[in-house]
């Protein structure tokens, strides 16, 4: 490596990598993927820690003691639990900064994948910090729940990205009416409704994530899981009536699979939910109905994003920049 290449490196370490590497499509997928399987990794991970009673193992942050970096063996398995939970906060990291390096490396330059990768990026940084500062007030109910909402962004976003890699850039074509569109849309506002219920559920239930006193939302629990069953059913019954619709305007297969992969994972969480509710709310089966939230999540916007189609468009080369790099793709960009 010469020092102008050393240079342009320290300069913008992502344009010179892309100057170098052109991955395959199916290798920018891939990274998106991964950092999906990550993004929903963490929350389960996450739940985990709230499962096991292992939320202040490390009772402090950034550092899990105020002498320790990390966990120590006096801390016993809620430091190790609690701590591994942070660690893999790392892997996330890796996950979405392949996704981001992946992307800016593809030829022709998309822009609007670049930005998708770094987008997760800071929703990431942000929710280390509300995961700090939730240790910090000693697990508050409502900032456990906000950790959970911005997790759920994150999946929003790292699956639009994913989508977007198997996209062109062209301009979206609407493959349904206005109307389905619409119908689509209001299921979206009920599931999130779905998943911001279920966090004050979690709030206000028997799993405060520590052995010690910590504080509970001020609801009455068994009204709180009637609402969100109510909600529940509300998004399976707009699922069903989008099916139906869908089957009856003749609609390309696409919208039909995504909508039925939907129907199905929801009739799974929908058993997991009320058996884990008949049982007392069994630690591994509310765990399992954790995933299964993230799972819902990612079938409805996968219905969302099922609506339209994306052609191939010719990408603009891209512009010069104000100094020299040893090659015109180093000097792309930002």
């Amino acid at each position: 490596m010469t020092r102008a290449d050393a240079q342009a490196a320290v300069r913008n370490p992502l344009a010179f990598v892309a100057a170098r590497w052109t991955p395959q499509p199916r290798t920018v997928q891939r990274a998106a993927l991964a950092a999906l399987v990550m993004s929903v990794v963490i929350v389960v991970t996450g739940g985990a820690v709230r499962l096991t009673g292992s939320g202040l193992g490390c009772p402090t942050w950034p550092k899990c003691t105020e002498d320790s970096i990390n966990n120590t063996a006096e801390m016993g398995i809620h430091g190790y639990i609690e701590f591994g939970n942070r660690l893999l906060t790392y892997v996330l990291c890796a996950a979405v900064g392949w996704a981001i390096v992946a992307a800016r490396s593809q030829k022709p330059y998309r822009r609007s994948l670049t930005r998708l990768g770094w987008a997760q990026f800071w929703v990431v940084m942000g929710n280390a910090i509300l995961g700090g500062i939730v240790v910090l007030v000693g697990l508050n109910p409502y900032t456990v729940a906000a950790h959970f909402l911005l997790s759920s962004a994150l999946i929003a976003v790292a699956t639009v990205m994913w989508q977007r890699t198997r996209e062109g850039d062209g301009e979206p074509r609407p493959l349904v009416g206005k109307s389905v569109q619409q119908l689509v849309w209001y299921m979206v506002a009920a599931t999130v409704l779905l998943i911001a219920v279920g966090t004050v559920v979690t709030g206000a239930g028997p799993h405060a994530g520590d052995s010690s006193e910590v504080e509970r939302m001020p609801l009455d629990w068994e009204s709180v899981s009637k609402l969100h069953a109510v909600l529940a059913w509300i998004v399976v019954t707009l699922t069903f009536a989008l099916w139906f619709v869908l089957k009856a305007v003749d609609a390309p297969k696409g919208p039909l699979a995504r909508t039925r992969d939907l129907f199905v994972v929801l009739l799974a969480q929908g058993v997991v939910g009320y058996v884990q509710y008949f049982t007392d709310l069994p630690e591994v089966l509310v765990g399992v109905h954790m995933f299964g939230s993230c799972v819902v999540w990612i079938a409805v916007l996968r219905v969302l994003l099922s609506l339209r189609e994306r052609p191939e468009t010719p990408v603009a080369d891209l512009p010069a920049q104000p100094y020299d790099a040893v090659s015109a793709s180093i000097a792309g960009p930002r």
